[in-house]
Formats: structure tokens, C-alpha cells, sequence
């Protein structure tokens, strides 16, 4: 995808709100980074209050993986993930907007050989990832270190788009934004050596999915993974972020390279890419993005655990 330029058809009226929004967000991200940690998780308490409907999936996401925790350690661990997802919100503007020295200070990687290996050997890179809150920071920083092109799609609101590009791609004038249904232009960026960043962890319906077990539940699981390492002749090297819990940054790691995959086999594939989402889960739970309906899709003649859409939420995705 080309780079976005501005337009003066983004100075709009319908805009001007989310312009608006967005220079706020400006203004608070140039406080000192522990101070944005605090506000985030005083913003991260009001979302717990208020929306309701995502609290609600959240909590029924954490029953169905972990029902041998007490209620009580489900709902800790449901405050403090609605804490990082509040801070999540300005990670996420430090990452389009913070100079890049400062940012940069915040980020320790480990394992970034693993990628210039790849990179020397003209190997192309699935960089398996999955949604965590720190995602948005996490790519930024280790797009500071290397050129990682990533999945994108394109949202509504064109302001915002612009911003968010813009933001995104700042950190690494090489990287791209692959459209994330454009397949032949990504396993085409695999096959020249490129390193895409790919998230294989949320239910993305029945097509191309396999039904394994993500934490014992049955889950919809995409076998993507295993096709772009196929037919991309690339390998798949698994990413992780943690947000520190002394308030002193990020640690990244760059972990190595799955071996002996893909299988052959998409369900046994899919399974494997499953452990190491459970894996990764268990080390910072509170971090992971619970918000998400991960089990909507089910077999058939299986009910879904979530309770239905509010009429309002659907009048406005049928609106969008």
C-alpha cells in the first residue's frame, strides 16, 4: 500500500471531532511516562465501569480459560486488565507521536538475531505475534530496531487513518502496510525476504479454521499461519512484549524460529500455535486483550457463550 499523504478533504467538519480527540490525546501523551501509567489506569477504571458489554466478555473469556481460578483471582485479573487497556490508549499515542529517541528508551529487546539471521540469509519472516494490550508500542519499538511490515486495515474514520499510518510507519522508512485480505502481495513480500507482523489469535470465523482447544475450549483457529510459512518459503519466529510492572518500560523478545513447521498437517499446526498462545497468556495475563469475542464462532449446534449484541452496537456497525 502507498504511503498516506494529507488531504485537505481531512479538514472536513464531519472531522473535526476526531481531530479534536486526537489533539487532546497530543497534549496529554507530553507528560512524563509515569503520569501516563496512573491516568491510564484511572481510564482504564471507567471503561471497567462503563462498558459494560466489554466487561461482560471479558469476564466470561477469563471463566471459560481458567475455571480453576477462584472468582476472586478472575475478577483481580479482570480489573487490571481493564487497567492496561486503559494505558494501552496512550501507548498507543506515544508510539505515533513521541519523539523517537524517547520512545526508544523505554524498549529492551532480546533475541533481535534471530532476525538478522533471517535477514542475511534472504529469509522471509512470519513475525508471529499475538493481542496484547502493549501490541501498538511493542511494534513501534521493535520497528525502531528492525524493518517489519505489518497487516493493516483500513479504518472508517479517514482522519484517524491518516494518523494512525502515519503513526505506525514513522518508525521504519522501509516498512509497508500489507491490506490485510491482499494475501498475494504479502506472500509476496515473504518470498523477497520480508518480515511481516502476523497475529494468529482471534476468531476470525469459520474459513480457513480448524476447531482445536485454546486453553481446553474449543476454538476457531485460523491455519493462515501455517500457509504463509508454506507457501512464503518463510520462517515463523514467535514475538512477545511485556509492559514492566516497575513502570521502567518494555521488554521485547524476539524468540526462535519454530522448527519443523509448518507440519503438513493444519489441524496439528493450529494446536501448536495454540500451546504457545497459552503460553504466552499465562506469563501476564492481565495483559491480554480479554475484550474480544475469541470464542464467538462455534461447531455446530453450539451455542455462543456471549450474551447478543446491544441494539445500539448493531445499528452502528450496520450504519459503518
Amino acid at each position: 500500500m502507498t504511503r498516506p499523504g494529507f488531504k485537505a478533504a481531512l479538514l472536513h467538519p464531519r472531522y473535526w471531532p476526531m481531530w479534536f480527540g486526537l489533539g487532546l490525546l497530543w497534549l496529554i501523551i507530553q507528560l512524563p511516562y509515569r503520569v501516563l501509567l496512573l491516568l491510564g489506569r484511572v481510564l482504564g477504571w471507567l471503561m471497567y465501569l462503563f462498558m459494560r458489554e466489554r466487561r461482560e466478555i471479558a469476564r466470561i473469556n477469563l471463566e471459560l480459560c481458567f475455571p480453576d481460578w477462584s472468582a476472586e483471582r478472575r475478577k483481580t485479573v479482570l480489573r487490571e486488565n481493564f487497567a492496561s487497556n486503559g494505558i494501552a490508549l496512550f501507548e498507543m499515542a506515544m508510539a505515533w507521536w513521541w519523539p523517537k529517541q524517547r520512545l526508544a528508551r523505554l524498549g529492551r529487546v532480546e533475541g533481535l538475531e534471530h532476525l538478522q539471521q533471517a535477514a542475511a540469509q534472504g529469509q522471509g519472516v512470519v513475525l508471529m505475534s499475538a493481542h496484547f494490550t502493549t501490541l501498538e508500542i511493542g511494534a513501534a519499538l521493535l520497528g525502531q530496531k528492525a524493518t517489519i511490515d505489518g497487516m493493516y486495515r483500513e479504518h472508517k474514520n479517514a482522519a484517524f487513518d491518516y494518523v494512525q499510518r502515519r503513526g505506525r510507519e514513522r518508525h521504519n522508512a522501509d516498512a509497508v502496510a500489507v491490506e490485510r485480505e491482499d494475501v498475494r502481495s504479502m506472500l509476496k513480500s515473504l518470498r523477497k525476504g520480508r518480515a511481516i507482523w502476523y497475529a494468529p489469535d482471534q476468531d476470525y470465523g469459520r474459513k480457513a479454521s480448524v476447531f482445536v482447544p485454546l486453553f481446553g475450549v474449543t476454538a476457531a483457529t485460523v491455519t493462515a499461519t501455517a500457509t504463509f510459512a508454506r507457501l512464503g518459503k518463510a520462517l515463523v519466529v514467535p514475538f512477545t512484549q511485556t509492559r514492566l510492572a516497575d513502570g521502567s518500560g518494555y521488554l521485547l523478545r524476539v524468540h526462535p524460529p519454530l522448527e519443523d513447521f509448518p507440519s503438513g498437517d493444519d489441524e496439528t499446526d493450529a494446536r501448536r500455535i495454540n500451546q504457545w498462545v497459552e503460553q504466552e497468556i499465562l506469563q501476564q495475563p492481565e495483559q491480554y486483550m480479554w475484550v474480544h469475542r475469541r470464542f464467538k464462532t462455534r461447531p455446530e449446534g453450539e451455542p455462543r457463550p456471549y450474551p447478543k449484541r446491544s441494539r445500539k452496537r448493531r445499528k452502528r456497525r450496520s450504519a459503518a
